[in-house]
């Protein structure tokens, strides 16, 4: 079977000259955000319904959120938040708190799960950076490859932190009303939605920015010396 083209080999010159005006780099820039932050959100979801799921949960694995497909998970905003800011949000995994053994605690636990699972994704990505640094450095690919690693740590940090943030809907606020009593509990539940206003709120503000990115930073420096680890333990391996 021919493959057909929507050019002919006369229209080659045309499609060079495109090419040639069009600054491929930021079609790298743009999936140099993308594919991390996809990683990133779709394993914080997935721990959520994971969680849920062996606390006795199955409303993740019924709504099909139990994969590893980033679109079933995907929140175009909250995508795009982490495109720009390096900090977002996913479609929420559903969750019925009443499926569970002790609602408050295993919501708590459940809410902590995706945090959770950034800051090993964090950690990893760290040593992995370190492990790649030598052989990966000497060639344009390479480095860009290393410039991933590196943002998906980041990025990967940046959800946690951020997401760690008491303020409803996101897991911070899940962890700190499991503090309260039930009665307590359950009344500020039935107001949880107006806490995304909240949220935009401070956003928009820029009340969040400052302190967040300072809190980032503080915590990658902490981090970091899981790198140079790495690195030092593949010197010891392979460059001596």
């Amino acid at each position: 079977m021919r493959c057909c083209f929507p050019w002919e080999v006369n229209d080659i010159g045309i499609w060079e000259d495109i090419k040639g005006g069009f600054d491929f780099s930021y079609l790298l820039d743009i999936l140099l955000g993308v594919i991390p932050s996809l990683l990133c959100i779709t394993l914080h979801e997935l721990s959520h319904g994971l969680a849920a799921y062996k606390l006795g949960d199955t409303t993740a694995k019924d709504a099909g959120r139990l994969t590893l497909n980033p679109l079933r998970h995907l929140d175009p905003m909250g995508l795009l938040m982490m495109l720009v800011f390096h900090v977002g949000w996913a479609k929420p995994v559903p969750v019925n708190m009443f499926c569970f053994r002790r609602p408050k605690r295993d919501m708590a636990i459940t809410a902590l799960a995706g945090p959770a699972s950034n800051v090993i994704i964090t950690v990893v990505f760290l040593a992995l950076y370190g492990a790649l640094f030598l052989p990966l450095r000497q060639s344009a690919v390479g480095q860009y490859v290393l410039e991933m690693i590196q943002l998906t740590a980041r990025i990967s940090l940046g959800l946690a932190i951020f997401n760690l943030i008491p303020v409803p809907p996101l897991d911070g606020s899940k962890i700190l009303l499991s503090l309260l009593p039930d009665r307590g509990y359950l009344t500020v539940l039935r107001y949880e939605r107006y806490g995304s206003l909240l949220l935009f709120a401070l956003m928009a503000l820029g009340v969040l920015g400052t302190p967040l990115t300072a809190a980032i930073n503080a915590v990658y420096q902490t981090l970091m010396p899981v790198a140079q680890e790495s690195l030092n333990l593949i010197v010891k391996l392979f460059y001596r």
